[in-house]
């Protein structure tokens, strides 16, 4: 299907997402399945949907940012996070920035949030999480989950910090309050500053070398001394000191000063 070129410029120009940035045979591929979806078949007729009907926009917007999440991923990633980083990073201060970089709708910042507060330190740390796709904040905001969402996180917390309606989790305010959402494009915007710990799951797979070279530099100058970035399960840095970064446990990297 020919197009995809003249696509991602019209497409940057209509909502600020550069997909150049993006693995292009993943992306292609992404999109193409839309544009059958919707009956069409090319990427300009695809594009004239987009700028005239705000749905569709909402509905390509939402499946290339790729929200998939559930609260606790990769458990034994989070009992790290647990019993070692968060520890070593309140012992230093008495309060942490923590920083969802894309929360898609809200399981990873809220996951952080239940911990911090299984550990008793929920007030001694500011949660913020942001992500490009605004109806994924939206439902972020609300708080409302079904069971294959929930399936990782402890029983206790389950009990302590939600409300079971049949097969949907209603997320209690005391934990819902302690996180900020706002929209950032991580390729585009400003980071937040002087972050403790930064994560940063699932999401650098889909871009491209040059892209990801960018970001890492991003998150190292968004970081404090000594702060942490915690990647996904298949985000492994090759060469984390090229970026000032020393690798401590598997998936979590520390800043370290550059020579």
């Amino acid at each position: 299907m020919d197009g995809y070129k003249d696509f991602t410029g019209q497409i940057k120009d209509l909502c600020k997402i550069d997909l150049s940035e993006y693995k292009e045979k993943q992306m292609k591929r992404r999109i193409e399945s839309l544009i059958k979806r919707n009956g069409l078949s090319d990427y300009n007729s695809y594009f004239n949907l987009l700028k005239n009907s705000d749905n569709h926009l909402k509905e390509f917007l939402d499946y290339i940012t790729i929200n998939v999440s559930e609260f606790f991923r990769n458990p034994t990633q989070w009992i790290v996070l647990e019993n070692e980083i968060l520890p070593t990073l309140i012992s230093k201060k008495k309060k942490l920035k923590i920083w969802s970089s894309a929360c898609a709708s809200g399981e990873e910042p809220y996951s952080v949030a239940l911990l911090l507060a299984k550990m008793g330190i929920l007030t001694n740390a500011d949660v913020i999480a942001t992500d490009i796709d605004t109806r994924a904040l939206e439902d972020a905001r609300a708080g409302v989950y079904p069971i294959k969402s929930v399936v990782n996180i402890p029983a206790q917390l389950l009990d302590r910090y939600f409300i079971r309606k049949d097969d949907i989790f209603i997320l209690k305010e005391e934990i819902k309050k302690r996180v900020s959402f706002s929209v950032l494009n991580l390729l585009n915007d400003k980071f937040p500053r002087d972050c403790d710990l930064i994560i940063c799951r699932n999401v650098m797979i889909y871009f491209t070398e040059e892209a990801k070279d960018k970001l890492y530099k991003k998150f190292y100058d968004a970081m404090l001394d000594e702060g942490i970035l915690f990647v996904g399960s298949t985000e492994q840095i090759i060469t984390p000191q090229k970026y000032g970064f020393v690798g401590i446990k598997s998936f979590f990297y520390k800043k370290v000063k550059l020579h």
